[in-house]
């Protein structure tokens, strides 16, 4: 395992080296990750901590959506809204206009949170599932360690100033890509660029996307803009485009017009100057492998994940992909059981390797024909 996790860094390092050579993102911190193979594109300064500033709701909503997943939750519950969730819609800030006393579908706080980044809406669903933000902050928080973001820290859900509220652009990412892979559906909220909050007591209200690459022609389909005095502007986004997904995040933008400016250099650096290469996909078989003493003689074998490298461009032809196993292999053989090893080598170097599984049980023939295919071997070699 450690092998192949070193192997692995060796190969990112060498990608990220000749990549980066000229060229930069005018960010304090950025990095930029290919979705599918999820090699790292480009990184600057990936885990400096920062004030996630609003790309905090990105958990705010992981938590609804898991919980939803698991029948916990459902968008149709409504929940009552409180007096402190209501005066963040009077404060000044980002808000979806709530009353007190209010019942609000999940459904709508959710889009209200996605869509019109409302502090309000995010203290009403945290309140409505934990009972308290604070409680919720710690819901946040255990999720953040689940799926590996070593350098976070949760104390709200809006992302409101807060020193104890902090993360890096690389937990940022890892968390993003938790969002699109575990949840795709909900995930094209993320893309809606208005919503119509139809208010208790007054006229509904038509709110904007605050993520401006929505609106270019990038193939952008989310996630989340972010501002904070003390931090400036950040973004984390994704783009979904002639089969590719990437994902970037970035913080420390000096204005507006450079955060969306800067994220589509980032975003446009990924795209043209690297290739994704489908090597194989999870339980699809891949290649026959020889059997012997098998009542067949070979079986297809397949790995348990979606393989996919990432290569700068016009060096596909530097990547290599090989089967080696102990051959044939000696029925009988179970189904999933390890039967070959699958290689990625990229200029000579030996990158990863996976494990290639039998598709289907091989029974052992009778001992009558094992010791015809024994005679036929000794004679003619033949399997």
């Amino acid at each position: 395992m450690f092998s192949r996790l070193f192997i692995y860094i060796v190969f990112s390092f060498f990608i990220f080296t000749i990549s980066n050579a000229n060229f930069d993102v005018k960010a304090r911190t950025a990095i930029l990750q290919d979705y599918y193979s999820g090699e790292i594109l480009y990184e600057k300064e990936p885990d400096r901590s920062i004030y996630p500033a609003s790309m905090t709701k990105i958990m705010t909503t992981i938590i609804a959506f898991d919980l939803i997943k698991s029948g916990d939750l459902s968008m149709d519950e409504k929940f009552i809204i409180s007096e402190k969730a209501w005066r963040l819609s009077t404060a000044g800030y980002s808000s979806m206009f709530i009353m007190v006393g209010d019942q609000v579908s999940v459904e709508n706080l959710l889009k209200g949170i996605i869509v019109a980044s409302g502090n309000d809406a995010c203290i009403a669903l945290a309140e409505g599932i934990a009972g308290t933000e604070e409680e919720f902050a710690l819901l946040m928080t255990a999720k953040a360690r689940e799926i590996g973001m070593e350098n976070t820290n949760f104390t709200n859900s809006s992302g409101i100033n807060d020193p104890d509220n902090y993360s890096t652009v690389r937990d940022i990412m890892i968390m993003s890509r938790y969002l699109i892979e575990q949840h795709p559906e909900f995930y094209k909220m993320f893309a809606e660029k208005k919503f119509t909050w139809d208010r208790t007591g007054g006229d509904p209200i038509t709110q904007g996307n605050r993520n401006p690459l929505l609106y270019k022609n990038l193939g952008a389909d989310g996630i989340k803009t972010g501002y904070l005095a003390v931090e400036k502007y950040s973004l984390a986004s994704s783009i979904n485009r002639n089969g590719r997904r990437l994902i970037a995040v970035g913080s420390g933008f000096k204005t507006k017009n450079s955060r969306s400016k800067e994220s589509t250099k980032l975003l446009t650096y990924g795209l043209t100057n690297f290739d994704l290469v489908e090597i194989t996909k999870s339980k699809i078989a891949f290649q026959k492998i020889d059997v012997w003493l098998g009542k067949e003689d070979s079986v297809e074998a397949y790995t348990n994940q979606d393989i996919y490298k990432t290569i700068k461009k016009a060096k596909k032809k530097l990547l290599k992909v090989s089967v080696k196993y102990d051959g044939p292999v000696e029925a009988p053989i179970k189904k999933d059981q390890k039967i070959a090893t699958l290689r990625v080598v990229y200029d000579q170097e030996l990158v990863s390797e996976y494990d290639l599984l039998a598709i289907k049980d091989i029974k052992k023939v009778n001992i009558l024909s094992r010791l015809m295919k024994s005679i036929n071997y000794l004679i003619w070699g033949d399997v």
